[in-house]
């Protein structure tokens, strides 16, 4: 018997996705960090690389460890990392602290991961997963959406952004004592996960292409995050203010894209759907390069986010599908690959502080122009 989808068990699932969205606080931190601690490109995105190394390091020990302890204990372990690292900055605000703030965070956020994506597939029904998983992801926007409003407002209020860290330590609190509480029947792997399990999933084409299309999508999008602000200072000379403005552009934008693309995906298939996206998007994400104005450049943002917004939770709900019986491996493998995270940024920050600003966005095109491939690989064999 096939299970349903139950909204008093798949509430609390989004609502651990909300502070999986914690994470994107990087843009908008390492842009006030920059400016108040004077800090270059290539030091600035190292701080983004203390959040997302650990996707490549615990990714698949969490899978196995959540196969033996279940994926709410781990989801909540993940939350109460998350909170930790939410304190640091109040304790020890410097250069040092916030690396190993963002330490904790990008820990806490490697575990929710690895171990939210299996458990919205426990609380969903087969033909529900990529539309939840969608829409999993919208709520994980909405975080993005309001990290910088809620940090220039407590800027501009009490004279101090780092009080948004005070409003994502009690949501934190929160979500652990809601998902505590509900009951949900976790379903097991068909065998016990391992690391070595896990890794040798990679020799099946389909899920190596899929965990390098992570891998570039994920470093894709935290380029986004990061290089906004730099962008419009750059390109159009605006104050840090306005320019982080284009932040909640591109956040607001991956919020609508993914709950339009959560009720498109009622009607057409998820590879379809793959393949429009990718398409959308690098011709978005070319538009950059001829913007004339701040105004024209955050509709850029805009169109960037919106189209984009579906590819990382299509590309994982085609790796579940493809290999429903292993998903906690699948799972520690498609959140390793998040590490792409950790490594495209920095390269980024390298090239424009070599070569400019749009040198080093020439990167994020190529990732784009791999996920069209891979769209493309996807939907010719489906």
């Amino acid at each position: 018997m096939s299970k349903r989808t139950s909204i008093h068990k798949v509430l609390p699932v989004f609502f651990a996705f909300y502070v999986m969205g914690f994470v994107d606080i990087v843009g908008v931190a390492t842009g006030y960090i920059k400016l108040e601690l004077q800090l270059s490109d290539t030091l600035t995105q190292m701080l983004t690389m203390m959040i997302f190394v650990w996707f490549a390091i615990l990714s698949i020990p969490v899978g196995v460890l959540q196969d033996k302890k279940g994926k709410k204990n781990t989801v909540n372990l993940g939350i109460v990392l998350t909170g930790i690292g939410m304190l640091i900055p109040f304790v020890w605000y410097s250069y040092y602290g916030m690396l190993f703030s963002f330490i904790f965070l990008g820990i806490g956020n490697t575990i929710i991961q690895v171990s939210a994506n299996p458990l919205m597939q426990d609380v969903s029904s087969a033909d529900k997963l990529s539309r939840n998983l969608t829409l999993s992801q919208f709520v994980k926007a909405i975080a993005g959406t309001l990290g910088p409003v809620i940090a220039a407002f407590c800027a501009v209020q009490f004279g101090n952004w780092t009080y948004i860290y005070w409003v994502y330590l009690a949501i934190c609190i929160v979500s652990m004592v809601w998902l505590s509480s509900t009951k949900i029947e976790e379903t097991k792997d068909a065998k016990s996960a391992s690391i070595s399990g896990a890794l040798k999933l990679l020799a099946d084409k389909k899920v190596a292409l899929l965990v390098l299309g992570t891998f570039l999508m994920v470093g894709f999008d935290v380029g986004m995050n990061t290089n906004i602000v730099n962008y419009m200072k750059t390109q159009f000379s605006v104050s840090q203010e306005e320019a982080s403005i284009g932040i909640s552009v591109y956040f607001a934008a991956l919020m609508i894209g993914r709950f339009l693309s959560a009720i498109v995906l009622n009607w057409i298939s998820s590879n379809k759907m793959f393949v429009y996206c990718t398409i959308l998007s690098v011709i978005s994400f070319m538009l950059l390069f001829f913007m004339p104005s701040p105004f024209t450049g955050q509709i850029a943002i805009f169109f960037i986010g919106l189209f984009s917004a579906s590819l990382f939770p299509l590309i994982f709900a085609t790796g579940l599908r493809h290999l429903p019986e292993r998903a906690n491996e699948i799972s520690g493998l498609m959140i390793m690959s998040v590490c792409g995270g950790a490594v495209i940024p920095p390269v980024i920050g390298i090239l424009n502080d070599a070569f400019g600003l749009m040198i080093g966005m020439l990167l994020m095109l190529v990732c784009l122009i791999y996920v069209v491939y891979l769209s493309l690989y996807v939907h010719s064999r489906s």
